[in-house]
C-alpha cells in the first residue's frame, strides 16, 4: 500500500515547475527518537497541513528535503503546497544568516542604528537586483 501511495509523486517548485519527487532519496529516515519527540521534517509537513499553508518558502539549502516532505504528505494524506526556494542570505564573510547559527536579527540591526534603506540596498545587491 505504501508503494502505491508513493509512486509518481511530484511537487510544484514556483520557478522550476513540476518536480518529480524521489521518494527513496534519503533511504530510511528517522522521524522520532527517545531524545527528540519528532524530526524537523515530520513537524514542518504536519504544521503546513494543519495551518493550511499553500506556499512554502524556504532557503535553497532545504530544496532536497522537499522530496522527503512530499513522501510524508502522501503517506499521511496531507495536502501538497507549492514550494519556493530562495537563495540564502549571507553575512559579509559569506556565512549564511540563520537562527540556529545566532545570526543577527532585524531587531538587533535596528538597535545598532542600521537604517532600513541600507539593509534593503544590501539585500537587493546580494539578490542581484
Amino acid at each position: 500500500m505504501a508503494q502505491a501511495a508513493t509512486s509518481g509523486l511530484t511537487f510544484v517548485e514556483e520557478e522550476r515547475g513540476i518536480i518529480v519527487a524521489d521518494a527513496a532519496r534519503f533511504g530510511d529516515v528517522v522521524l522520532a527518537r527517545k531524545d527528540t519527540p519528532a524530526s524537523y521534517h515530520l513537524c514542518v509537513t504536519h504544521d503546513d497541513a494543519l495551518q493550511g499553508v499553500t506556499l512554502v518558502t524556504r532557503g535553497k539549502d532545504l530544496f532536497h528535503a522537499t522530496h522527503l516532505h512530499r513522501l510524508l504528505q502522501a503517506l499521511m494524506g496531507w495536502p501538497v503546497p507549492i514550494y519556493a526556494h530562495h537563495e540564502l542570505l549571507t553575512d559579509e564573510t559569506g556565512r549564511r544568516l540563520a537562527k540556529r547559527d545566532s545570526a543577527r536579527t532585524l531587531r538587533s540591526l535596528r538597535a545598532d542604528g542600521v537604517p532600513p534603506a541600507a539593509l534593503r540596498a544590501r539585500l537587493l545587491s546580494e539578490a542581484g537586483g
